[in-house]
Parts: C-alpha cells; structure tokens; sequence
C-alpha cells in the first residue's frame, strides 16, 4: 500500500473505527445511490423582482401542483386543487383569509392536515430518513416523522393518525402546524436551486432576493454582469459604483442604494444641484420606470443626479480604457472626439448629431479628468459601497456560492455566451499579455474576480477590480457578449444606428450542433444527456421564438420576471426543472401581484413543455454526487480490506 493511500485510508478509519461501522455505512451509501435523483430548479434574470422570484421559488416553477396532481389525481376537483396549492406557496396570508370566510374552521384544519400530510409523504419518499429528519422543523419535527412514516405495527392506522390530528386541533395548534407542513413541502419539492446569473439591476429589491437566497437550503450562482457590476461596486471599483448608481437612476431605483443597502446619495444630489442647470438635462436622463415624465423637484433632481453620475462614469471608463489597452475599448473613449462648436461627436469615422453638449465639468483639454468636486463625490460613494454591511455580506456569499460557470449533473451553465468568431470557432481574448479560449479563458477570469477581493498583493487586487469592470462591459467578457456598451449613445445620440451593439458570434451558432458540442467539449460534456443553460438573452415569444436551441443541446433560461422585458418577450419569461424523469421548460405569465395570488388563488405557471424525457428514471446513482458516493464506497470497501489483512486495526 503506498504511502498516501495509506495516510488516506488512516484518516477514513479515524471515521469508521471498525468493520461494523464501514460496512453499515456502505450500506447507508449503496440505499442512498438507488433513490431517484432530486429536482433541480433552474432560474435566471431575476433583475431585483422579489416578488415574481418570491412566487416562482414558492411553487418550484409547477412541481408544488405537479405533485398535488399526483397525490390526488381526479379525487379532488380544479378548485381544491388550486387552494391547497396557494396554501403551500403562502401558508400565513392564506389562513388569515380561511379564517374570515370559514364558519366551521376545525372541520376545514382536519381536511387540510390530511391533504398536506399525504402530500408530504410524496415529496418525502425520494430523499432518505435522515435527509428528511434534517429538513423537519424542530418544533413539530416528531410530530410530522410519525404522521408521514408508514408504521406497519399499527393495525388500525386511521384511528392514530385521526388522534394526533385531533390533538393537534384541540391544542389549537393546527394553523402553526399547517405552516411547518406548507413550508416542509416547498423545502422537499425542489433538492437543488440553481441561479444562473443576473440577480441584480432594474428591479427594486436584489436585497431581498440575497436574503432569501442565503437562506435557502441548496443554492449555486453563476455570476451574470449585472451581478458581477455590483460585485465590482462592494470592491470599490470606481467605475462600477458610478455605473450601478447611474442604472439605479435610470430606473428610479434608488431605494435599492439607500433603503436597501443604507447609501447616502446626498453627496451626489448636492453636486448635481450645484453644477447642473434645469436647462442642461436633456429627455434622455428621464427614468425608464416612468413613461409619462413628471417635473416635480424631486424628479428633476433624480435627473440632474443621473446625468452627474454618467458623466462621471465616462471619464471613469475613459481612464481605464487608457490603463488597459490590452481589453480592445478605445472606440469606447468618446469624450474627447466631441465637436463642441458643431455640436457632434465622431464614432467610428462617421459624425453624429448631438442632442446635449452641455458638459459644465469636461474640461476640452482633458476630457477625462475629474474636476476636485467630482472626485470629491465620487470617494464619499466608494467608501459607501465599501462599508455597507449588508452589501459586503451579500457579496461575500455570491464568492462563496458563486461562479463563473458550473458543470453539474450533464449541464453546463453560463450566463451569458461563450465568445466565439464568426466560423464557430473559439474566441481568443486578451488578458493582462496573454490570450485565452473556451474554459481556460473562464478560469482565469475567475481568479482575478476572487483576486478583486482576496489578493494580498495590491497590483493584483487591482487588475481583478479591473476585470470586474471588463466582465462588465467588454467586447471580450463572457457575461457581456456585445460589440460595445453604448452608454454615451443612448443618451447623447438620436440617431439609433449609433446605439445598435452587435451580439456576439456564440448567438450565431446557437443552432449549430457542432459548435454546442466544441463549447460542452470545453468541460468535459458530450452525450445526447448534456446541454448547454443559458440565461441573459430575453426570448422573444410573441414572435414565435423558441427558448429551445439546437434541438434541445442549448436552453435559454432567461427568466424574464424585470417588467420592461414584458412588451418585447409577450410572457415573464421561462425556468427549467430537471427532474428524476427529464427536463421541464415552464413559461411563465406575469405576476400581478402576490395578493391577488393568494385571494383569487391563481399560479403564474402557464406552459410547461418537456424539454427531454428520459426512457429510465434517473436515480441518485447517475449523477455527480452519486459518482462520488460510489467513490466512496470503493474507499471503504478498501478500508474493510485493510482491517481484514491487519494493515490497520480496528477499534471498537
């Protein structure tokens, strides 16, 4: 026996003391690998709105009616169907409701505990006694372990199980009871959540969105630019806190920096109102949110704020661009091909129109300076960012749960793109001298995202900060997948042939089988079973297309839930659930909101289509963690042997 395999083998045995003890646990493993493998939920695009995520995290993107449908087939009509589940996905609000309308409520609990009960003993059968036991709450823990475990030496189970219902109601402890239940559900329907990027931006409560993640029992993130953008903001990368306050404004969604996140902007709103004149805010700083403008002082404010932070932001990049040759942005540097007395600016070679060339803080000579006040301004935000405790916490969680890719169970997962040319084949990017592709481009680019934060160099620390910036916006970043980011365009350029930004090759190629099976090459995928998941990109549905690339090797997941996708996409988007049986694609009408959900008792849910059936059911056995199980079954069927042959002793 070699060394470290010895070594290992001694450390196994400091677990597994005994043969006794390794072989029980080979049996709990091999018991383990031949239950049906957990449901994934796949979201994407969540873009702040809490309360869509909330509803779609509630009901598994339909595995919560999925298996009401399974338990109660046609013994329990449309209506009943649809109550019990809008009781699942809001237990509280929903009993506060029954108990205006009920005459008879003890009558309504004991029907109700039933239903959940069995209800329960479905969506607890795939998953093992212990990993039940764990997910049980603990005040009622025993109590539901003996309601949903079959006991075959109770001869008249009806009359146990009415007792401790009874009992319950009597105790006057079913509404809590039925809470445990509802949220014990929620908890066992979906095994495994996977956010696929985009967590943050338009919508007002991404905070809220990170609390319920970190709460959440299983979770992995890929981080999508608008994640990445406020990543680069809590590192205090200038340039990223000037563009996350600037997309706050745009939106009329500041509620998000200073209730949400506790930043002052008063240092901002000062300046703005200090430097720019009523007359020097064009219509383009209107807030998006907002279709008919309004000219109260406090809009005119936000606007003035908004045009204060995107100049600020362009001087920022100009910078930047000018430290980083290497990211290829230099047609992105604007602010000096400016013709102040013709009022145009030349992009590309070709002159434009200006619709504003009121620039009080631009000096012409150098253009990318900021003035004492704007630099003033702009360390008073840094220091903000960098000092928000519930911003910190968040961002530290998505380092913990995050990445820039995940290969998992077949699928590979991304944000954004694959950056690709434009004859399939895999694109080289510049960064920092030398030039990366496919996965070893992502991989670096990680590195220097957790360099942003962890490096103890400060030339490192900063070329990650750097990145978090070029992850943003760049020609070459993964997340992004554009030719450019017309920021200057959209507000200072009428003409809509300057904004158009060209979508990366990768989009191109979606229904090209091989270029699908180059990138899923990239990470060690191949097979009918592997598919590329996507999000970033709205699927426009109203126009006929379909989220379901390449025959079904490449899925676009974006979720669609932001409001403004709304007009273009025609529906709030799609999710993916991939379970024992196949993958689900589920589209999704949009959610009025979540009182209307719970007193008309409607689902967001309208459309699932099976994406892949799978010809046997997929067990434990077949997936990531069931290989490492079988790992480590070899491991200790290798210890057993070492205990027999007397290379290590037991101990009792």
């Amino acid at each position: 026996m070699e060394r470290k395999e010895k070594n290992y083998l001694d450390y196994l045995a400091e677990l597994y003391p005994n043969i006794a003890k390794a072989s029980t646990e080979i049996i709990n493993l091999q018991s383990i690998t031949n239950l049906p493998k957990g449901t994934e939920h796949f979201m994407s695009d969540i873009h702040g709105e809490y309360e869509a995520f909330s509803h779609v995290l509630k009901n598994g993107s339909g595995a919560v009616r999925k298996k009401i449908d399974d338990v109660f087939g046609h013994t329990l009509d449309m209506a009943d169907k649809r109550a019990v589940a809008t009781l699942i996905y809001y237990p509280q609000e929903k009993l506060e409701q029954i108990k205006k309308d009920k005459l008879d409520t003890d009558d309504w609990y004991r029907v109700t505990l039933y239903r959940l009960i069995e209800i329960c003993k479905t969506v607890s059968s795939k998953y093992t006694r212990s990993k039940v036991r764990k997910a049980l709450p603990k005040d009622y823990a025993y109590v539901i372990e003996e309601l949903i475990t079959e006991k075959s030496e109770v001869l008249d189970k009806g009359q146990y199980y009415e007792v401790i219902i009874q009992t319950i109601i009597e105790i006057g402890r079913a509404e809590n009871f039925i809470i445990a239940l509802c949220e014990l559900i929620q908890r066992l329907v979906v095994d495994h959540l996977h956010i696929v990027g985009d967590i943050f931006d338009r919508g007002s409560y991404p905070h809220l969105i990170m609390e319920r993640l970190m709460d959440y029992h299983s979770v992995d993130i890929q981080w999508g630019n608008h994640d990445i953008l406020w990543m680069g903001a809590a590192a205090g990368q200038p340039a990223c806190v000037a563009t996350v306050i600037r997309i706050c404004l745009r939106y009329s969604n500041m509620d998000v920096l200073e209730n949400g996140y506790g930043i002052n902007m008063m240092p901002l709103a000062t300046f703005a109102m200090e430097t720019y004149s009523d007359d020097m805010i064009p219509r383009t700083f209107y807030s998006k949110a907002k279709p008919t403008p309004e000219e109260s002082p406090s809009v005119l404010l936000e606007r003035k704020m908004h045009k204060a932070i995107a100049v600020i932001q362009l001087k920022l990049e100009g910078r930047l661009i000018d430290e980083h040759p290497e990211f290829g942005m230099e047609d992105r540097k604007l602010l000096h091909r400016i013709d102040y007395e013709n009022q145009q600016v030349e992009i590309d070679g070709q002159s434009y129109p200006l619709i504003d060339c009121m620039f009080p803080t631009v000096d012409r000579e150098h253009p990318y300076e900021l003035t004492g006040k704007e630099q003033e301004v702009l360390d008073k935000l840094v220091w903000a960012f960098l000092n928000s405790e519930k911003l910190q916490r968040h961002v530290d969680f998505l380092l913990k749960q995050g990445s820039l890719y995940k290969v998992f169970n077949g699928n590979l997962l991304f944000h954004a793109c694959m950056p690709m040319n434009e004859d399939g084949s895999l694109q080289r990017v510049g960064i920092y001298g030398r030039d990366y592709q496919g996965k070893e481009l992502y991989d670096v680019l990680e590195t220097y995202v957790r360099r942003a934060f962890f490096d103890l160099h400060e030339d490192e620390k900063k070329k990650g900060q750097d990145i978090l910036w070029f992850l943003w916006c760049a020609p070459g970043s993964p997340l992004f997948g554009r030719n450019k980011m017309a920021t200057f365009e959209g507000y200072f350029i009428q003409d809509k042939a300057a904004k158009k930004e060209q979508k990366n090759a990768y989009y191109d190629h979606l229904e090209d089988r091989q270029a699908a099976e180059l990138v899923l090459g990239e990470f060690g995928l191949s097979g009918e079973y592997a598919h590329i998941i996507n999000g970033h990109v709205p699927v426009h549905h109203s126009e006929g297309e379909n989220p379901v690339k390449c025959g079904g090797k490449i899925l676009i997941i974006d979720g669609g839930f932001s409001e403004p996708y709304h007009k273009t996409t025609g529906i709030a988007g799609y999710t993916l659930i991939y379970n024992s049986y196949g993958l689900t694609l589920t589209s999704h009408e949009p959610l009025t909101s979540a009182k209307s959900a719970i007193l008309e008792e409607t689902d967001i849910v309208s459309r699932r289509v099976v994406v892949q059936q799978y010809m046997k059911r997929q067990l434990v056995g077949d997936t990531d963690n069931g290989k490492r199980v079988q790992e480590r079954i070899s491991e200790l069927k290798e210890l057993i042997e070492a205990y027999r042959t007397g290379q290590i002793k037991e101990r009792h």
